[in-house]
């Protein structure tokens, strides 16, 4: 528990939507006059490394690196991020900084497949993955609320290269507590690179591939995240209509990330007890009714309930989903198959944002309201795919062959 939540509060901090994105987002606005479908479309490439995890969780199954199948992987990649950042800080053309930035998103991509991989193995033996999902998500959004407060400060007081150097300094260093972190926290046993082995693993792999509920379950994954999002919009509309300073912005933030750490808590008291079925059905519902209250933002005070409502959604939304995911994992080759099915929620994500910005810009007349209201009619949907899967009465935590002996 203690190591799931370094490396959360890692990625809080280090991931392109941490405390860099205020300050990139700013600096390209302000300085090079981007807009906001520039910076979405500019920054997709950003997702990348997020889509492909399968691969970096195909190779730590299969190919041990100094006996470790995680453990190695881990620390090198958190020693990759140190530099890519520590290069950042010095940087200012945006095409010299979208490639560093690509830079740091492989190493925290690869870092949260490895994390993923560890978090699938202990949920299964111990049955307590939606644990081990709420603390990680926990974690990130202390983290990520810092980071959000931390960024509107920087932008409100500092020039936007300054701001964006400053940031970027910052983030350099968290990364080495992680390299610390698992060389002490994370008790993995060596794997023997051999034939027995081998075969272990490419039979789990097998699996990934011929087990009917993991497709249900990624499909279902896909089309649960693919709604018109509008976090860019939002961010242009706070600044330019309601005329929002940024260092409230970056409070917003924080308040949101405050909303995650409520969810999680929440979690843990009331819902843990929820069938999987039931859960999912919830965050629907959460997330339906939180995405249609943005309609309701128009000043300081309901921007702050709004961003705090939307972000215990958002909480639930993810231990509902990723603990699905983590169930349904086939024994030995759960790096890859995990990061499949991380990597759908990415790519969907992704194709989101920008068919928000889209439509935001060339449908909707930079009018936020009906951009928001598909939105949450897109969320609502996923009530009718939660069926398909066929949950019947498995909870939360409960390996699905555990749940379905005969499936």
């Amino acid at each position: 528990m203690l190591f799931f939540a370094l490396v959360y509060l890692v990625e809080g901090i280090g991931q392109s939507g941490g405390l860099i994105a205020q300050p990139l987002s700013y600096y390209l606005k302000q300085e090079h006059g981007w807009t906001p479908l520039q910076v979405t479309a500019s920054l997709t490439i950003l997702n990348l490394p997020w889509v492909i995890k399968p691969v970096y969780g195909l190779v730590s199954d299969f190919l041990p690196l100094f006996g470790y199948r995680r453990k190695a992987y881990l620390i090198l990649a958190n020693a990759a991020a140190v530099a890519a950042y520590a290069w950042i800080a010095q940087l200012a053309a945006p095409g010299q900084l979208i490639f560093a930035l690509l830079l740091t998103a492989y190493a925290m991509a690869v870092s949260s497949t490895l994390c993923g991989a560890v978090l699938v193995e202990n949920g299964q033996r111990f049955h307590r993955s939606d644990a081990f999902v709420n603390q990680q998500w926990l974690w990130f959004n202390i983290a990520a609320m810092a980071s959000a407060f931390l960024g509107g400060q920087l932008v409100a007081r500092l020039p936007p290269i300054s701001a964006l150097h400053a940031a970027a300094a910052i983030i350099a260093v968290a990364p080495l507590t992680v390299v610390v972190g698992t060389v002490l926290l994370l008790d993995e046993p060596r794997t023997p690179a051999n034939l027995a082995e081998f075969k272990k693993t490419l039979s789990g792999l097998r699996a990934t591939f011929t087990v009917r509920d993991l497709w249900l379950i990624a499909a279902f994954l896909f089309l649960y995240y693919l709604n018109p999002g509008f976090g860019a919009p939002l961010y242009y509309h706070m600044t330019d209509n309601l005329k929002f300073s940024q260092d409230y912005i970056g409070i917003l933030g924080a308040i949101s990330s405050g909303g995650w750490i409520a969810g999680a808590l929440l979690y843990r008291r009331f819902l843990k007890r929820l069938t999987s079925k039931a859960l999912l059905n919830f965050s629907i519902l959460l997330g339906t009714v939180t995405t249609a209250a943005y309609l309701l933002l128009t000043n300081e005070a309901t921007a702050a309930a709004v961003n705090f409502c939307s972000g215990i959604a958002g909480m639930i939304a993810f231990v509902a989903t990723l603990t699905l995911a983590a169930d349904y994992c086939p024994q030995r080759a759960e790096g890859f198959a995990f990061a499949v099915l991380m990597s759908i929620t990415n790519l969907s994500g992704a194709l989101s944002d920008n068919i928000g910005a889209f439509l935001y810009e060339h449908v909707f007349d930079n009018r936020l309201a009906p951009l928001v209201l598909a939105s949450a009619a897109f969320t609502a949907v996923a009530f009718a795919l939660v069926p398909l899967l066929r949950l019947e009465q498995k909870r939360p935590g409960e390996p699905a062959l555990a749940a379905h002996p005969g499936g």
